[in-house]
């Protein structure tokens, strides 16, 4: 199934090996981003690497494979999608995310409640992904 990767996901799976981190490397997910996901990611890295416990080297090692598992698409194909994403999305820093799920007809995949608050793209959040495709 393809999927669209909320950074937020992408900070759990990296501040913590869990149910996400099985899940992001389950083969029956195509995970997919915008090309923001990094930016939202270089803001926050250095709160993540305290927040997770691990080493620089472990870190960094451990973000180059999830980098290898997610389908980066650059905004350019999805634009035409941007104002219809403004008017479905809750939060305008979500935009992106669901501009790439309405070119791929695809859900998103995020723990954050409020992108439930709209109900044009379907939006998984991890404890949703294991009851709905028994990825226990």
């Amino acid at each position: 199934m393809n999927i669209i990767i909320d950074a937020n996901i992408l900070f759990a799976t990296l501040i913590k090996n869990g149910k996400t981190a099985d899940i992001l490397v389950n083969p029956f997910l195509v995970l997919n981003a915008p090309e923001i996901i990094f930016e939202e990611f270089s803001k926050y890295h250095e709160e993540i690497i305290n927040k997770s416990h691990r080493n620089k080297e472990d870190f960094f090692s451990t973000l180059s494979y999830i980098k290898e598992l997610i389908t980066i698409i650059p905004n350019s194909p999805f634009y035409e999608f941007i104002d219809q994403a403004k008017e479905v999305s809750p939060d305008s820093d979500d935009i992106m995310y669901f501009a790439l799920a309405l070119k791929l007809n695809c859900p998103i995949w995020s723990n954050d409640k409020k992108l439930k608050e709209q109900d044009r793209v379907k939006v998984y959040s991890t404890e949703d992904l294991i009851r709905e495709f028994n990825l226990e």
